[in-house]
């Protein structure tokens, strides 16, 4: 029984996805894991199919002729092992869901494998994240409610950013040697228990790209299962390498997928306080674009989330 499938989905990506695969191929090589890599490419026109091809043959690789975004392109990758058409027996163990824009540690992925595997009760783990230069990186956080949105676009108190008040855990529960509970893992390294994956099903493609890894994991926790992050698991996280190919197009994908979290998630009158501080918000971030001279398409982009927040 194969113990891990690792999916990686790419987009115009090819140096940093090379990179991805270098790190995590001499992570499995040092554990005991018998895993299958997957790489789903998302139309790339960068020459990522290829390189990965040369490079790293052991690789299984899905070529979409279309952009899939990160949830039907991850979806494609966890059906490729028999997700939704094997039996149990048939299925690995977990899943394990990682960016393409990531560096892993030597240790990490077994580590996660192992305490995933640690309590029947476990569903989802995800490592401890760092940025390319060593910093400090919030690698999981609480659901988000009002109070995040708040800080999002009104003045807040400094001492309330780094806080629960804005979904984030104590720093120091990263710097420890034990797992710790939360309500939701980064998506750029994200292990589930192949129970979970038969229970909840896939990712909601309605999400093309953002907070889809919210709403899973959401709907996980409404399932009972645990959801732990693992500082000894270390993985590097450069964060934001294809999405910030197209700041304006991401602005807008970014607020529809956060208003189509809340539609599905809040009560009714929490979704209209919601949609109310999103417009507000975004009239808050036209008038300062204009005065600052700002990109018109990001003004547009400001433009079109408010009118999808009035909707």
């Amino acid at each position: 029984m194969t113990d891990l499938a690792v999916i990686i989905v790419t987009w115009n990506v090819r140096d940093i996805a090379l990179d991805a695969l270098r790190t995590l191929y001499a992570d499995l090589e040092q554990s005991q894991l018998d895993a299958r890599v997957i790489v789903v490419d998302s139309a790339s026109s960068d020459g990522t199919v290829d390189a990965i091809a040369a490079q790293f043959p052991q690789t299984e690789i899905i070529a979409s002729k279309d952009n899939l975004g990160f949830a039907g392109g991850n979806n494609a990758g966890i059906e490729s092992p028999g997700f939704g058409a094997k039996t149990a027996d048939d299925l690995p163990r977990a899943v394990y869901l990682l960016n393409p824009d990531t560096l892993t540690d030597i240790g990490a992925t077994q580590c996660l494998f192992d305490t995933l595997m640690s309590d029947e009760k476990n569903g989802v783990v995800g490592a401890r994240l760092t940025f390319g230069d060593g910093s400090f990186q919030h690698s999981s956080f609480a659901f988000p409610g009002l109070r995040q949105l708040w800080v999002e676009f009104f003045p807040t108190p400094g001492r309330f950013i780094e806080h629960p008040f804005n979904g984030r855990y104590p720093r120091d529960l990263y710097h420890g040697r034990q797992p710790f509970e939360v309500d939701f893992m980064l998506g750029a390294t994200m292990m589930l228990r192949r129970e979970v994956i038969q229970e909840t099903g896939m990712f909601d493609t309605q999400f093309f790209m953002y907070a889809e890894e919210v709403d899973w994991q959401w709907r996980i926790r409404k399932a009972g299962w645990k959801i732990l992050c693992v500082p000894q698991a270390h993985v590097v996280h450069l964060g934001g390498q294809s999405t910030g190919q197209a700041k304006p197009r991401s602005i807008i994908n970014l607020w529809e997928s956060r208003l189509r979290l809340y539609k599905k998630h809040y009560p009714a009158w929490k979704l209209a306080i919601a949609k109310r501080m999103v417009a507000i918000g975004m009239s808050r971030k036209i008038s300062t674009a204009q005065q600052e001279n700002a990109d018109s398409a990001v003004i547009d982009a400001y433009h079109t989330v408010r009118k999808l927040a009035l909707e």
